[in-house]
């Protein structure tokens, strides 16, 4: 199958299963939605969505955020784990918001960027569902499956959005790469992966990945 059909395969099945999808992570507003992504970092969206919404009640915003001390906000969202590195970069990107965005988030890269803890991809989440810029995340499930489905090398993640952006229409990429990720948790995981009801890698992916319960 020629990698346009694996395409259009994709955005069909994915339509299917998934014609709404909800961002994962709990927010209101631009900026606890990119605390939300931060916390995220090396973490499941089940375990930030219990200690943001007691985070969030103290401080939802940058203003209230510097009233708490980096201590406090350690002891927050400990759960979470890398706890001493989140909560300085929560309390210092919430500093700079203030004086350099006047407490908004910025709708570009370079300042989103520029903030502390936060990468490319946190940047990139927050552009596409808090301004509707299109871009296209790469989490670790996405990663997995654009390797699965033979669409890109599995390099690295750098490699994987540029294969997915190059790939795929860009009015599609912030509701797809959503997509993606339900897609990979529910059907395509990377441990009790189980072929038979992964149908879309059944259908078009590796050569690899086409012998039941495989794991990878």
């Amino acid at each position: 199958m020629k990698k346009t059909e694996k395409v259009k395969f994709i955005i069909e099945k994915l339509e299917e299963f998934f014609p709404e999808v909800p961002v994962p992570l709990d927010h209101k507003d631009p900026y606890t939605l990119l605390i939300a992504v931060l916390l995220s970092a090396q973490s499941t969206d089940v375990g930030v969505n219990k200690v943001t919404p007691i985070l969030f009640k103290k401080a939802d915003n940058p203003y209230d955020m510097i009233k708490l001390s980096i201590d406090d906000i350690r002891s927050i969202i400990r759960p979470v784990g890398l706890s001493p590195t989140k909560a300085k970069g929560i309390y210092e990107l919430s500093k700079i918001l203030i004086e350099k965005h006047n407490g908004k988030v910025p709708q570009n890269f370079d300042d989103l960027e520029y903030l502390p803890s936060v990468g490319h991809k946190t940047a990139s989440v927050v552009m596409a569902q808090a301004f509707g810029v299109p871009t296209f995340p790469v989490d670790t499930h996405i990663h997995r499956l654009m390797y699965r489905w033979g669409l890109s090398s599995g390099k690295n993640v750098k490699k994987t959005e540029e294969d997915a952006k190059r790939l795929f229409p860009n009015e599609l990429w912030n509701k797809l790469h959503l997509q993606i990720i339900w897609y990979g948790r529910k059907f395509s995981p990377a441990r009790g992966w189980d072929i038979e009801k992964d149908i879309i890698t059944k259908v078009i992916g590796r050569k690899l990945y086409l012998t039941k319960n495989v794991r990878s």
